[in-house]
């Protein structure tokens, strides 16, 4: 938990408890001082995602007891919302006076570890494809939003643990890429009933299911859809794979977190898999029992990376990257 007194750190880690159960189980693993940091960076990635949303910790508004639910932000709105973050974030990373939390977390976590400006700037670039309805025809489209919103964020968090050699940010990129595509897949109705399809539009058509969200949303299309996000995931499965040998280059205890998230997060792909398309109707979750075992395997694993660091380090497959 956050030291006493410090009102920051606390509300941040109330958004990442409320915005992202599996990452916030792993973050505890962290040392005292990088976990408070991570907690920072979260907050302002999670107000920015939301803000683009509207949305509250990365869900939908709950419908009212009259049965209404809040409609989505029309493009205006989106559009007027987002040159708002990036008028205070730009702010936040030039030092001026902030009042905001989640853009004080970010100033004061990119201040600390000296996180350079066009880190944050290729993450409002993500969330403003979303902004624009940016549509995904081939997996190298959707690769480039998922830089955007969350490969670039495993940078971010790289730096925060002390990461700054670029073959080791390469590994987190990959961290983050993997994270993402697990989400699209396990979202991708979801998103769908919200107009988004973040699936590529080739892998779509291999499956006969057109590139539209009422197409993919509907129930009569579940076995294609689910049979192209299994084609994703399988992409993501190539980018878990890389990521492991990033955890040998962090601190003990970071990687022990990394390794835990990682393991929840491939855990759900798998879970998304092997469920058929039945999962598609509700977002997969990691059993609480199943949890406590895999953050005990990220520590094992996170403890053999200290082992590996005497070995030669493989070589970065011929995989996507943008770093």
């Amino acid at each position: 938990m956050p030291e006493a007194g410090d009102d920051l750190v606390a509300r941040c880690h109330r958004s990442i408890a409320r915005g992202s159960s599996s990452f916030h189980a792993a973050s505890r693993l962290f040392e005292p001082r990088i976990r408070d940091d991570v907690w920072l960076l979260y907050a302002w990635c999670r107000h920015c995602d939301d803000e683009v949303d509207g949305q509250d910790h990365g869900h939908r508004p709950a419908a009212t007891a009259a049965g209404a639910v809040a409609a989505e932000p029309d493009a205006a709105t989106r559009a007027r919302r987002f040159e708002s973050l990036r008028r205070r974030t730009l702010a936040a990373l030039a030092g001026d006076a902030v009042e905001d939390p989640a853009f004080l977390a970010l100033q004061r976590v990119a201040r600390a570890h000296r996180i350079d400006s066009r880190w944050p700037a290729d993450l409002l670039e993500g969330f403003a494809m979303d902004v624009a309805g940016h549509r995904f025809a081939t997996v190298e489209d959707t690769l480039a939003y998922c830089w955007g919103v969350a490969g670039v964020v495993g940078v971010m968090m790289a730096l925060v643990m002390g990461a700054r050699d670029p073959a080791v940010l390469r590994r987190a990129q990959d961290l983050g890429l993997a994270f993402q595509l697990t989400n699209i897949c396990r979202d991708v109705v979801e998103d769908a009933r919200a107009g988004r399809v973040y699936l590529p539009a080739e892998l779509l058509a291999r499956h006969g299911v057109a590139p539209t969200p009422a197409a993919v949303a509907d129930p009569a299309n579940a076995r294609g859809v689910h049979a192209a996000a299994c084609e994703l995931l399988a992409r993501a499965e190539s980018f878990y794979e890389s990521s492991r040998v990033g955890l040998r280059d962090l601190p003990l205890r970071s990687a022990m977190a990394v390794a835990a998230a990682r393991g929840i997060y491939r855990e759900i792909g798998r879970r998304v898999r092997r469920g058929g398309e039945r999962t598609l109707a509700s977002r997969t979750r990691v059993p609480r029992p199943l949890l406590g075992w895999l953050l005990l395997r990220g520590a094992v694993l996170a403890a053999w990376s200290r082992v590996e660091r005497g070995r030669e380090r493989p070589a970065r497959p011929m995989l996507w990257t943008r770093i």
